[in-house]
């Protein structure tokens, strides 16, 4: 060979190597890149891999990182071990209801004394419910005290023994609005707007003051009101409070506004500023068990006659709650042949409250009573044929009628003068909608409504 192709040959080993020292380069650059593709982990699986670690996969110098290795995802994460639910029975303690989810009194001890909010989980009342999560091995691990549909503790096991954590929730409030003309009773003109019970007995204690629900209604009278109903997790929790309330009674037209006072005192008031809570009830018995109210003037089953210089009779079922008609103490609690059971209260100095024939007594001589308070309930005891309250007003020891001496006691509570424009304006919108209720004017009260509030109308 001449020296030209030794000169030619040389020159191209000597190209060769030189591009063999620069084509790993290349190839990480632009070779590697492909490869790395075909071997990257699914996209749920975060994975970064460098241009150093590219070469090395193609030059096989990675001797940590397998390309079998990098190809597989990531291990999904273990699934936590199930709650298990146990349901506290009447006469249940931690320790029965521990052993019955599978585990040791040991495990009471140890959230009883450790955990901050330990104390409490002995305080478990029937219905409530007690969940359990156990270890792989068996062990466990945490349990949850489910003390309402709003509250919730959980107490874990840590290095360092139990901790707890409350978690609570607040229910949603969504306006409803609801009317009603009564035929029978308010009960049941109640019932037939789709207002629960709960409802109805709130607003027969808006107006205690000023109505007797078992006497003075008559058919025709209507009722308006606009509530709230608490929502959780999308589903009706329960009742929220009524917010404005309207009744007509014999073409007398009752309004109540609820309102919070410069004290932070929650009552109602009439568009006046007068409280609704008047020194007495004007009927002492739950009338919602009583289905028909319009016999003003009941004879007496015995006595053969009227009485209503004596008191007033209220015909209602074996049982229904007596309430006390305002705030006072028990003078007398007991038993006469003519009297049945019996209670009287005396409030203050000039009042006393007469409640005889009850079934039951549910207060003792002595005890002080507040308004709406349960005192005992309805019977047929003493000089009674039949399950009826007697109730008797005094005022300074001589017998006033229940129904017309509210007329002549002490004025309710009124709103200081310099509150009053502060409470105009919080009732203007409510205001409002009461008088499109009336009016039966939805689209007004629609446009009317407070802004951020829900409504959902109640279907009747």
């Amino acid at each position: 060979m001449s020296k030209a192709s030794l000169l030619v040959v040389g020159t191209g080993l000597s190209l060769t190597m030189a591009m063999a020292v620069i084509e790993p380069q290349q190839t990480t650059r632009y070779s590697a890149q492909p490869l790395i593709d075909r071997i990257a982990p699914p996209a749920e699986t975060t994975m970064a891999l460098t241009t150093d670690s590219a070469a090395d996969v193609v030059a096989g110098a990675g001797p940590n990182l397998p390309l079998e290795t990098l190809a597989q995802p990531a291990p999904a994460p273990k699934k936590a071990n199930p709650w298990i639910e146990q349901t506290v029975r009447t006469g249940d303690n931690l320790s029965v209801i521990f052993k019955r989810a599978g585990f040791q009194t040991k495990d009471v001890y140890s959230i009883v004394s450790q955990a901050e909010e330990g104390k409490s989980l002995e305080r478990i009342f029937p219905g409530q419910t007690l969940a359990f999560q156990a270890t792989d091995s068996g062990e466990l691990h945490a349990v949850k005290h489910i003390r309402s549909a709003l509250e919730t503790v959980t107490y874990t096991r840590s290095d360092e023994g139990f901790t707890s954590a409350i978690a609570t929730q607040a229910p949603t409030a969504k306006m409803a609005w609801a009317s009603g003309t009564i035929t029978t009773s308010l009960f049941m003109a109640g019932q037939e707007a789709g207002l629960s019970q709960n409802t109805i007995m709130e607003l027969a204690n808006i107006f205690g003051g000023v109505i007797d629900f078992v006497l003075d209604p008559r058919k025709g009278d209507t009722i308006h009101l606009i509530y709230e109903d608490l929502y959780l997790n999308g589903e009706k929790y329960k009742d929220g409070a009524i917010l404005a309330a309207s009744f007509t009674n014999q073409g007398e037209t009752f309004n109540a506004y609820r309102y919070t006072d410069a004290n932070g005192d929650v009552g109602y008031y009439n568009e006046d500023g007068v409280s609704m809570r008047k020194a007495f009830l004007m009927a002492p018995v739950d009338f919602t068990r009583i289905s028909s109210n319009f016999n003003m003037r009941r004879l007496h089953p015995i006595y053969k006659t009227t009485r209503p210089h004596r008191g007033t009779d209220y015909a209602a079922p074996r049982g229904t709650p007596v309430y006390a008609a305002g705030d006072g103490r028990v003078t007398k609690a007991g038993y006469s042949h003519s009297n049945g059971n019996y209670v009287f209260i005396q409030h203050g100095e000039q009042y006393v409250t007469k409640y005889l024939h009850l079934h039951k007594r549910k207060v003792k001589q002595g005890q002080r009573v507040s308004q709406s308070q349960v005192i005992g309930t309805v019977g047929s005891t003493g000089a009674a044929t039949g399950p009826h309250l007697h109730y008797e007003f005094l005022v300074n020891g001589v017998h006033r009628n229940p129904r017309t001496i509210h007329k002549q006691l002490p004025k309710a509570k009124s709103l200081p003068e310099e509150e009053l424009a502060q409470f105009q304006l919080a009732i203007q919108s409510a205001s409002s909608q009461l008088a499109a209720l009336r009016t039966d004017n939805r689209l007004a009260m629609n446009e009317s409504d407070s802004p951020g509030r829900v409504q959902t109308q109640l279907a009747q």
